[in-house]
């Protein structure tokens, strides 16, 4: 405290504007996603603008998607103030995309009764059906993020090989054992005590100075908070629930439009986020299988059996729909199994009354009238003729000659006039 004070002094002595000790902070509590590598990048640029002596990243995740893990490892090399992350509370983990955050931070830091692991890569992104294939790809997976957390280890000078095996083997490990085999820098009880320790310490070409900073934290903003919860499988589940009743219900209710309108903007919103979330192709296919089978039932006599094979394809195929993606970005059976009986109702009594009512015989008006079997007033020719048909009488002609009295059957409706055949006999 007492430099500080002298450097003040000095500082105002000179008209020099000292500024005090001060380090930000942001917290990451949940699955590593694009919201939070875009909020990470922020939070570094912030602490930079700021002169923050270190960026704290209290850190609580059981893991996440690899592509933002890989920008977030970017951001913290390119980072100009020390980056500190910090697993806790007691409890907390750094599992699977968190161990790449951990290890990749100039000071990795763990609070008692914490853990750190479990890195083996489950997001593959080849989509293939062929079992050969998917092996090829898990092993071409597995040796780029081995080789991934092995550079990562060496730049910061942290345990190489425990690095690997928790990627090769999903090793974990708890904080003490952390420490003792060289995976982490120090193990702090509370943030005051992990400031006490930082300070005077090396972080990159720095020397910290935090045993009186005060910590200014870094919120989210709220487009941060509306894409952490918009970039969820949980959202794109129910966009292509959206998607589905949209098209269908604009099928079975033609000039309805909005159906249509919400299925479109749905459907371009799935899209875009497929691009981020990894989704397995066999997934949707066994959902596009699902939904076939619902419609070919509305038309075709099985008895139920398809729309039973419908209900277990599309239960099956929400199971495997985020399979690729790492974890804490999985679809839990809390989702999957209410949309899966939705959408098995959807089908049956919304889709199914809607798309038969578009071929059912029409009951009322002229078209009903097609078919009916009437007598004729008089005879009926070509040319002209009478029917009393609804308490109305009605203009005839047909090819056959029919005399007065005779049952016809009427066969079409040009304008006012009658289309008309014998009855056969």
């Amino acid at each position: 405290m007492r430099h500080w004070r002298f450097i003040a002094v000095v500082g105002l002595l000179l008209g020099v504007t000292v500024h005090a000790a001060q380090v930000g902070l942001i917290k990451i509590d949940g699955a590593i996603g694009p919201a939070t590598a875009s909020y990470i990048a922020r939070a570094l640029d912030t602490a930079a603008e700021q002169h923050d002596e270190c960026l704290v990243i209290q850190l609580d995740t059981p893991g996440g998607l690899l592509e933002s893990t890989k920008q977030i490892v970017q951001s913290f090399y390119a980072s100009k103030v020390p980056v500190v992350v910090y697993v806790t509370p007691s409890g907390a983990s750094a599992g699977s995309a968190g161990v790449f955050i951990t290890m990749a931070a100039d000071v990795a830091v763990m609070a008692p009764h914490t853990s750190i692991g479990a890195a083996h890569p489950v997001e593959i992104g080849s989509g293939g059906n062929v079992e050969k294939t998917d092996d090829v790809m898990k092993q071409k997976l597995e040796n780029y993020t081995s080789s991934f957390v092995e550079s990562i280890a060496d730049k910061r000078h942290r345990n190489v090989e425990w690095a690997k095996s928790a990627v090769i083997k999903s090793e974990a490990t708890t904080a003490e054992k952390a420490l003792d085999l060289g995976v982490i820098d120090l193990i702090a009880e509370n943030l005051p005590d992990l400031l006490k320790q930082l300070d005077g310490r090396e972080a990159g070409d720095k020397t910290l100075h935090t045993a009186n900073a005060s910590v200014v934290e870094i919120p989210m903003r709220a487009w941060e908070h509306f894409s952490q919860i918009f970039f969820s499988p949980e959202v794109m589940f129910i966009l292509m629930l959206m998607v589905i009743y949209g098209f269908i219900g604009e099928l079975s209710s033609p000039g309805a439009i909005l159906p249509g309108v919400v299925g479109a903007v749905a459907l371009i919103l799935v899209l875009y986020m497929s691009a981020t979330l990894p989704v397995s192709v066999a997934g949707l296919a066994l959902i596009g299988l699902a939904v076939a089978m619902f419609v070919i039932d509305i038309f075709a006599s099985t008895h139920g059996v398809l729309t039973a094979g419908g209900i277990v394809s599309f239960f099956i195929g929400a199971l495997m729909l985020f399979s690729q993606a790492g974890p804490g970005f999985g679809l839990s059976l809390n989702w999957i199994i209410p949309g899966t009986l939705v959408t098995a109702a959807f089908f049956v009594f919304v889709a199914g009354a809607g798309v038969r009512a578009q071929f059912k015989p029409a009951s009322t008006g002229r078209e009903a009238m097609i078919g009916k079997i009437v007598n004729a007033l008089a005879p009926i020719d070509a040319a002209a003729g009478k029917v009393f048909i609804e308490g109305e009488t009605w203009n005839a002609v047909s090819e056959t000659p029919v005399a007065a009295g005779q049952a016809v059957e009427i066969t079409g409706i040009s304008g006012l006039t009658l289309q008309v055949k014998p009855k056969q006999q």
